[in-house]
């Protein structure tokens, strides 16, 4: 018997995370040499770090070995250097998106009532390193201009991640979504009505996909339609305002259950003049109308509204992520070749682009000041001429800088917006980060993130606080455990030490009976999970 093992309460979520498939497919899509550790191990350890909050490897020289060795199931874990080597072997194989591409069918089909709906966002990972001069991109979260990554990430209807498509270059949204989003979506997401269904209902869509104003585009929502493809998006540049008496109040249930009212309208509206869209808009207490705009013609209003709004399910996600599970940080400092036939923003064509915002700013304060400057013939004829000689000046500055804004336009219309990375000055071409061991580790944390999230569905019923759910759930990870394997009934028995108050103890023993109902095999052995807390 082992007692008082320092962080066993995260064998606790050892269901979960098998449940969710972090050692499914393993054998199908790697190999791994034989060793002290096995792939078993290796994954197991990846995964106990992120639910303690251990965001790099480079965490474990502040850990005891021993302690978390035990968790796994040998006498210690992998030390800093073995763990990279390992991961290093493993991404040599190029097996990562495989497999992560596998465990997300497996989600997917898991849940096809919540995959019909699909969040759409980029979440921009900057970089500070000297390795590579990767692309500027806006990073909204600090308001500045910063080399990057971008990540484009796809949750379900609860915020739950599906997979991620990473981009070194300065790839927009609608790009990663016709490029590299759509096409697997149309292959994964289960469910999708038959043709000769299509045939029957005009207004039947695959599933719907949800994403903010930089994915607005009607032409892109048309081609969409072709697919059958539905989308929703909040609507750019809306000037218009409706009349109060078309809101109506309407109860809407939210995707974790709650009931909010809402004031809501709608219009059928030929956006663009491309494509017949439903435009629904909110009315907020301060009269402000947030308008949305959709293409699932048979969804009603109010469960239309909750789909866009509940959107934010996925920048909670990202906060949360960085904040807990570091996937911000860097696993390795490598770099790799990208493919020459990527297009990229030409340099030329940028630097002329920022020319002509220069000078039309310069442009526009010229004329406001010129047109501010108005002659009056009953002042001082001293005055009037100083007026007159500093509007002249005025018009003059106007003059040259139109002339020098149509110049730039010809210039702009004669330079290709798009090239070839390879034909890019050597000076501004640019590597990606190495993506191959950072997927390994973000699928291990997303797998991690959707056992918490299980964990927290569980015990949150039975807390008056909702909201500390996973608070509490962080506090059993880190808990001591005390293990008694039972090889004669076949069981391994996990008592966690009691919580720091008696509320606490009784919501972790309702979370012990659904684990034990698992009826859990722990990995690499013939004995069955049994936990308890030590009072019990």
């Amino acid at each position: 018997m082992l007692k008082d093992v320092s962080f066993g309460g995260v064998l606790l979520a050892l269901p979960a995370l098998l449940e969710n498939g972090l050692l499914r497919h393993l054998k199908q899509y790697f190999q791994f040499t034989k060793g002290f550790y096995g792939i078993r191990h290796l994954f197991l350890t990846i995964a106990f770090m992120a639910l303690l909050r251990l965001k790099s490897p480079e965490n474990l020289r502040n850990t005891a070995p021993g302690e978390l060795g035990k968790l796994i199931g040998l006498d210690r874990v992998p030390e800093v250097k073995t763990l990279r080597r390992k991961l290093k072997y493993l991404s040599s194989q190029n097996q990562a998106s495989e497999w992560g591409s596998e465990l997300s069918k497996d989600w997917m089909e898991a849940s096809p009532e919540t995959a019909g709906t699909l969040y759409i966002d980029g979440h921009i990972k900057p970089y500070y390193g000297k390795l590579t001069k990767l692309p500027r991109r806006y990073l909204s979260r600090q308001r500045l201009c910063l080399s990057g990554m971008s990540d484009f990430w796809v949750n379900d209807l609860l915020g739950l991640p599906f997979f991620v498509v990473r981009k070194a270059e300065n790839a927009g949204l609608l790009a990663a979504l016709k490029n590299d989003i759509i096409p697997r979506l149309l292959e994964d997401v289960p469910n999708q009505p038959s043709v000769e269904e299509f045939k029957t209902d005009r207004y039947l869509s695959r599933f719907m996909l949800v994403f903010d104003r930089e994915g607005y585009s009607p032409v892109f929502f048309q081609k969409m339609w072709k697919k059958r493809i539905a989308c929703c998006s909040y609507r750019k540049y809306v000037k218009d305002k409706w009349d109060l008496d078309e809101f109506r109040k309407v109860n809407v249930k939210l995707s974790n259950g709650e009931i909010e009212e809402m004031f809501l309208a709608e219009r059928g509206t030929f956006l663009s003049s491309k494509i017949w869209v439903r435009e629904i808009r909110k009315l907020t207490k301060s009269d402000h109308q947030t308008s949305i705009i959709t293409t699932d013609f048979l969804s009603e209003t109010g469960t239309l509204a909750m789909k866009m709004f509940s959107r934010w399910c996925q920048e909670n996600f990202f906060k949360y992520m960085m904040e807990h599970y570091g996937i911000d940080r860097l696993i390795e400092y490598e770099t790799e070749e990208l493919d020459d036939t990527i297009m990229v923003v030409n340099p030329e064509y940028r630097k002329i682009a920022n020319q002509i915002k220069s000078i039309a700013g310069k442009l526009c304060r010229r004329r406001a000041k010129f047109y501010e400057m108005k002659i009056d013939f009953s002042m001082p004829e001293m005055k009037r001429l100083e007026i007159e000689k500093e509007r002249a000046e005025l018009l003059e500055e106007i003059e040259l800088f139109e002339n020098d804004l149509i110049e730039l336009k010809v210039q702009r219309k004669a330079t290709k917006r798009h090239i070839r990375i390879e034909n890019l000055p050597e000076s501004e071409k640019f590597k990606s980060l190495a993506k191959e061991k950072k997927l390994i580790v973000d699928t291990v944390k997303m797998i991690a993130y959707r056992a918490e999230t299980a964990m927290v569905g569980i015990i949150r019923q039975y807390m008056s606080r909702k909201d500390d759910a996973r608070a509490l759930l962080r506090q059993v990870f880190k808990t001591e455990v005390d293990i008694k394997p039972d090889n004669e009934n076949k069981i391994l028995e996990i008592s966690l030490h009691n919580l720091t108050n008696e509320s606490s103890d009784k919501i972790i023993r309702k979370l012990c009976q659904e684990i034990n109902n698992t009826e859990t095999i722990f990995p690499g052995t013939n004995l069955r999970l049994v936990t308890k807390l030590v009072s019990s």
